[in-house]
């Protein structure tokens, strides 16, 4: 029976209707949202404007039609199940025919694959078609100021259209589809089914076949899922019992994406309305039809079925959609427990209530209610047995990883709703076997998962296999390459170190002990909750009420500080407070902000000798302030951990005020804690990093300009006292601190910075007269001298933060450095300081020139000359200490001098021309000798003895200090102070020294590059070459043969340090297009350089050197791999064709098939396996390009050439691969003999660029493809 169906489902198409052969109407889900309609025939459970008052008379729905029509029947269907009684009445009184109209439309639909070629090109058609009239309906004109017309137009057709709209409210939605189901289930159950088709964006037909009468045999024939390549048709076909279902939609719109992925708030949004929608249809019908049965069976079936598909969108929507429904089955199952506790109250009641023996009929129907809600649960369970074995068994694996996610996801909400079915090892191994899945995100679902079983003690008695079998990858999981994994896998080992007592064991524990010093915070500070649960924690005996904590706590505290201060001893091998602190400042419970009880630590006397803390103990609790200090100043975290994060205005208001609180304490306690340590250097200097984090304004709010008084007198004694540079430079930072114009009591501190400054210059000018006075210093008492020293260090680290010009320190020193210069004697204690203060007097000096220049009072002339005259003489001064006999002052001279360099090279420029005077470049000799000095003193001892067989502790420090020196030499490269080419020398050593400085040579590399991509190639190039000729000496030298070379050690690694170069280019060939050219160009020029008038009858001398430079071959595009092998060739003369056979000619063939590549020329590579080489085919004529002065591009086709477009723009051109005339390969690829007449079209080497070669510029970019998985689902 056919009849028409009207715009209820949107697009007029013809319904087969009863449960023998159904053709619902075409779905689409082309835009962004579903499109309103004008309502000819709304489903009955819809209405028929939104918002609207529901008026049941006002509903039709568009089945309805087919009650008027004559039902025809097939003989292979069985026969129809009766109808409704009312249904039976309407139809004995009327018949009807399908509109001609209707068959003539294509409404009926055979079965797919029984369609003639043109009846498949109709259904793709009308498929195709949906999308376009979705969008005129969309921008079909609306009539405006037409309010009763507004309100007849409907905003949702289709249950799918109702959801995704979501405009209301999914109870009265779900409530009006159970009517409609109680009224003619199947009707309801097709609407269903079409409602979970259109979900998965599926834009094509759906037809159903009852399967009743079938054989199981030509059941499992029907389950079929094929394409038809002709038509552009796929077919996919559903057991959705009572019926068959077949899926018609075209192929090409497959990859238009499906609602589930599709980006949007809508597509969000519906997602969300989805499982609501699922989780009140469960819901709703727990009260009436869900244990009917059918709609159950159907549903599975379905979904089931879907899941087996090829299709992404049909397995990702039915699973998700059957795992939220085997959720809400969960939560179904949860309320009978509470129905079934109350009706056996009820019955145990009424049954004690009646006589023994006796029943009645209230007790026996509390007693059928009873065996009713008992039985509830059983068949509740068997519902989610199927959905899971059809669902989840077969998709938990399935290759996107989409499709995993929701699966981990809900298994993990279902063990924590439903421990009674689910918690046990046939459900918990899924999640186990997940915890090794290759994407981060099913990891972390895992993780997440199983952290809320572990969550709850009473569950953790039934995973005891779980975590003999999982532990060890749960443990091994902290250290997982992404981070969130790792911090989820972090919190999951804290839980079962609490939950679960000896599952983890304590060595297990002390490893995760150390990641509080990780450089990523969250796992940091999920690793010192950890510490902090288990370290502060007492043992039962020795737990104390609250009241007795608050009493002793001055004990309580102690105890916990010296566990944590036990702790870092023991186990804080890296050494990092502050990371220590940042851990657990979340978890400490203000033991590390009490700074009373810190403080009084360290001020009072213990009461009890076991109180006592060592000076070790001390030493950290004194680091441990200092660190708390900061962060409660700062309130980020320490540099390595992140960047800052914005503070709340709450935030930053507790903060201020815990930073005022810290500081009144400090500003009282300070000076009487330097006063009590003062002879202990790293306490003093850990001390004097508070008053960096003062609120300074306490001291005048407060009243507190006493202790202030007190703070500047104890700095004052440290600064005279000690010589350590640590306590000297951390006392000029905080003068620096206090001396600020903007204070009350500035003047108070700048009096008794001056006083100090006088007092050390009075004693350094007294001695450095007795130093001139005895005989120019030759007389001067070892004494003299070390006190001189001393007085100099200290000057010159309060000349780092102070101007000290009017104090003229920087002359005298200028005086001790030339007295040196030309008499030598003096140590290295005298000179290092006497030369960074002379520096930085320099650059106080120009500092102060530049100040006035801004304030529009340029320095005369005469003042530049006299600083540029200090500079020089500076200069020179470091230049002869490079050669000086104590190496640490060579190595401050070095580094001194490169900082100069990069101040003088730059003045002139940027509106700065008086300052032209001082610019001064490195001239040839200086920067030989500056090279020479890195060669010596950075990798000149790498291979010493006495190098490698130092403590780990002074190899560190060797190294740290080389690196300065190298990154010192590096900075003038890259700021173009001295010449590009000197970096040649530090990338010979690029391999041998890659785990010291690999990283300072690559940013180099990089730099280099910024500047001038063409120089810094060259200078890669002649690195290779220069090691290769040194290669060749010592080969040579040894008299061994020419076949062996390219088998050697120091080969394989110039060959390694060619491939490093070539991948510090990265992936975007056309920026360094030109650079890799030029590579080749130079690299064969090289390996053919040699008497011309040999090279016809001997091998050229470095030949080998092409295996070096194919390593930069995969860098070239095609077109200039071409350009590159005819380069090639004008080496490669007629003598060599017929003798290049043998060992000792393969870097050529290996160079060679690098240019042509297998892909490109098949037939070129299997004559290169016979050490044959034939040249390019030049049978062939085509199109080439010619560029104009203007910059446009002129196609020129040469006779018998066919014109066709190219991708290769003017931009693309290099100067370094030219000709006159140039044609392209054939499109074989193949290379044959060049005709005479072709003979002169050979690319030349610095022959006219005008003409390019018509062909890509980059490679064909292979399309994405989804690899879907058959039906098994597994991986």
């Amino acid at each position: 029976m056919v009849a028409e169906f009207g715009g209820g489902v949107g697009l007029g198409c013809v319904v087969l209707f009863w449960p023998w052969l159904i053709s619902l109407s075409a779905l689409s889900l082309a835009g962004p949202a579903p499109s309103r309609q004008r309502l000819c025939a709304a489903p009955r459970w819809l209405p028929r404007t939104l918002g609207a008052p529901r008026s049941r008379t006002s509903w039709r729905t568009p089945f309805n039609r087919l009650s008027s029509c004559r039902w025809e029947t097939s003989e292979m269907i069985a026969e129809p199940s009766p109808a409704p009684a009312s249904c039976q009445k309407e139809n004995d009184g009327q018949e009807a025919t399908a509109p001609e109209s209707a068959v003539q439309n294509g409404g009926y639909v055979k079965n797919p694959s029984n369609l003639t070629p043109k009846e498949r090109r109709k259904v793709q058609e009308q498929c195709e078609n949906v999308k376009k009239k979705n969008i005129s309906r969309k921008r079909s004109s609306q009539p405006e100021n037409s309010e009763d017309e507004a309100e007849e137009m409907v905003e949702a057709v289709t249950l799918f259209e109702v959801v995704s709209l979501g405009k209301r409210a999914m109870q009265s939605v779900v409530d009006d589809w159970i009517e409609a189901y109680k009224e003619d289930r199947d009707l309801a159950l097709l609407d269903l089914i079409n409602f979970f088709i259109q979900c998965s964006g599926c834009q094509g037909m759906v037809t159903a076949e009852m399967y009743q009468s079938l054989h199981s045999s030509d059941i499992l024939k029907k389950m079929i899922e094929k394409c038809d390549e002709e038509t552009g048709l796929q077919y996919k076909r559903i057991m959705a019992r009572p019926w068959i279902l077949t899926v018609t939609w075209p192929m090409e719109l497959e990859d238009e994406g499906y609602p589930l992925v599709k980006a949007g708030p809508h597509w969000k949004k519906f997602k969300a309305n989805f499982c609501e929608f699922t989780a009140v249809l469960i819901q709703q019908c727990q009260y009436s039809i869900l244990y009917d049965g059918y709609l159950m069976n159907t549903i599975t079936s379905l979904l089931s079925g879907l899941t087996g598909s090829v299709v992404r969108a049909f397995r990702h929507t039915s699973t998700f959609a059957a795992l939220k429904l085997v959720t809400a089955l969960v939560s179904v199952i949860q309320n009978l427990d509470v129905s079934i506790h109350n009706a056996q109250q009820l019955y145990e009641v009424e049954k004690n209530k009646t006589p023994e023996g006796e029943t009645g009929p209230r007790l026996d129907e509390l007693d059928r209610k009873r065996k009713e809600c008992q039985q509830k649960p059983v068949e509740i369970e068997n519902m989610m047995n199927a959905l899971f074995k059809g669902t989840f068994v077969q998709r938990y694996r399935d290759i996107i990883p989409e499709i995993r996610i929701v699966c981990i996801e809900e298994m993990g909400s279902w063990l924590k709703l439903y421990p009674n079915m689910f918690l046990n090892d046939s459900y918990l191994k899924y999640v186990g076997w997940m915890l090794y899945d290759k994407q981060a995100e099913v990891r972390l679902k895992c993780l997440q998962g199983l952290r809320g079983l572990y969550e709850h003690k009473e569950l953790v008695f039934k995973m005891g296999l779980f975590n003999s079998r999982f532990k060890n990858r749960i443990v091994s999981m902290t250290t997982d390459k992404e981070p969130e994994v790792a911090v989820e896998a972090m919190k999951l080992v804290m839980l079962m170190v609490l939950h679960c007592e000896n599952t983890v064991s304590s060595e297990e524990c002390e490893a995760m002990y150390h990641f509080v010093y990780a450089t990523y915070r969250p796992l940091a500070v999920v690793a010192g909750e950890l510490l902090c649960k288990r370290l502060f924690c007492l043992s039962p005996g020795e737990e104390e009420s609250p009241q007795a904590k608050k009493k002793n706590k001055f004990v309580y505290s102690l105890r916990r500080l010296k566990k944590l201060i036990t702790f870092f001893l023991n186990h804080g091998f890296h050494k990092h407070v502050t990371y220590l602190v940042d851990s657990l400042w979340d978890w400490e419970d203000g033991l590390l902000r009490d700074w009373e009880c810190l403080t009084n630590l360290l001020r009072d006397k213990p009461m009890r000798k076991e109180e006592a803390l060592t000076d070790a103990q001390e030493s950290v609790l004194v680091e441990i302030i200092a660190a708390a200090v900061r962060q409660t100043a700062e309130g980020h975290p320490p540099v390595g951990r992140g960047g800052r994060k914005p503070l709340s205005a709450k935030e930053k208001r507790t903060q201020m005020e815990e930073c005022a609180r810290m500081t009144e304490h400090f500003i009282v306690m300070l000076p009487e804690l330097l006063a009590k340590y003062s002879s202990d250097i790293e306490k003093v200097t850990n001390f004097l990093q508070i008053p960096q984090y003062y609120n300074l304004n306490v001291y005048v709010a407060g009243n507190l300009e006493k202790y202030l008084d007190a703070l500047l007198k104890e700095m004052k004694e440290l600064v005279l006292r000690h010589t350590d540079l640590n306590i000297l430079e951390a006392c000029s930072k905080v003068y620096s601190i206090l001396c600020s114009d903007q204070l009350a009591f500035y003047p108070m501190v700048s009096e008794a910075l001056h006083q100090l400054i006088d007092e050390m210059v009075k004693d350094f000018s007294q001695l450095l007269d007795d130093f001139f006075q005895e005989e120019e210093g030759f007389g001067v008492s070892e004494e003299c001298i070390i006190r001189m020293s001393c007085t100099l260090k200290k000057l010159t680290a309060f000349h780092n933060a102070h101007d000290l010009t009017n104090w003229h320190i920087g002359d005298w020193t200028l005086k001790i450095l030339n007295f040196e210069k030309e008499n030598g004697g003096l140590p290295s204690e005298t000179l290092i300081p006497a030369l960074q203060c002379s520096y930085f007097a320099l650059l106080w000096k120009l500092e102060l020139a530049t100040e006035a220049l801004v304030a529009e009072a340029p320095p005369s002339q005469e003042a530049l000359s006299m600083l540029k005259e200090q500079m020089t003489c500076f200069r020179l001064v470091c230049e002869s200490f490079l050669s000086h006999h104590n190496k640490d002052v060579n190595e401050k001279a070095f580094i001194l001098l490169c900082d100069l360099l990069i101040v003088l090279s730059h003045q002139g420029v940027d509106e700065k021309e008086d300052f032209a005077l001082l610019k001064f470049l490195p001239d040839h000799d200086l920067q030989s000798r500056m090279i020479e000095f890195v060669k010596n003193h950075v990798f000149g001892e790498n291979n010493l003895p006495e190098e490698m067989n130092r403590e780990e502790a002074h190899r560190l420090d060797s190294i740290y200090r080389k690196r300065i020196i190298l990154a010192e030499y590096c900075k003038l490269i890259a700021y173009n102070v001295v010449e590009m080419m000197t970096a040649v020398e530090i990338y010979k050593h690029y391999m041998q020294t890659y785990h010291d400085f690999g990283d300072i040579i690559k940013e180099t590399i990089n730099r280099t590059r910024h500047n001038d991509r063409i120089e810094s190639a060259r200078t890669l190039i002649v690195c290779l070459q220069e090691l290769y000729q040194n290669h060749m000496a010592t080969y040579c030298s040894n008299n061994s043969r020419k076949k062996q070379i390219d088998s050697s050690a120091s080969f394989a690694s110039i060959k390694e340090l060619a491939r490093r170069f070539s991948l510090t280019f990265g992936w975007d060939q056309m920026n360094s297009r030109e650079s890799i050219a030029m590579i080749h160009k130079e690299g064969i020029d090289f390996a053919f350089h040699g008497d011309s008038q040999d090279i016809d009858y001997y091998l050229p001398p470095n030949l080998t050197f092409l295996a070096i430079i194919s390593e930069f071959s995969n860098k070239l595009l095609k077109p200039d791999k071409k350009l590159v092998y005819y380069y090639l060739q004008e080496f490669v003369t007629d003598h060599m064709l017929l003798t290049c056979k043998g060992e000792k000619w393969h870097p050529l063939y290996c160079y060679r098939s690098s240019l042509i590549g297998t892909d490109d020329d098949a037939e070129s590579t299997i004559a290169s396996s016979f050490r044959e080489w034939p040249p390019p085919d030049r049978s062939k004529v085509f199109a080439t390009k010619r560029k104009f002065s203007d910059g446009n591009i002129m196609d020129i086709s040469l006779p018998g050439s066919s014109r066709q477009p190219t991708d290769l723009q003017s931009d693309s051109q290099l100067s370094y691969f030219s000709w006159k005339s140039k044609t392209v390969t054939s499109e074989e690829n193949t290379m044959e003999e060049p005709s005479a007449s072709m003979q002169d079209t050979t690319p030349r080497m610095g022959d006219s660029p005008e003409i390019l070669p018509e062909e890509q510029t980059e490679e064909d970019l292979s399309e994405d493809i989804d690899v879907l998985e058959t039906d098994e689902g597994n991986l």
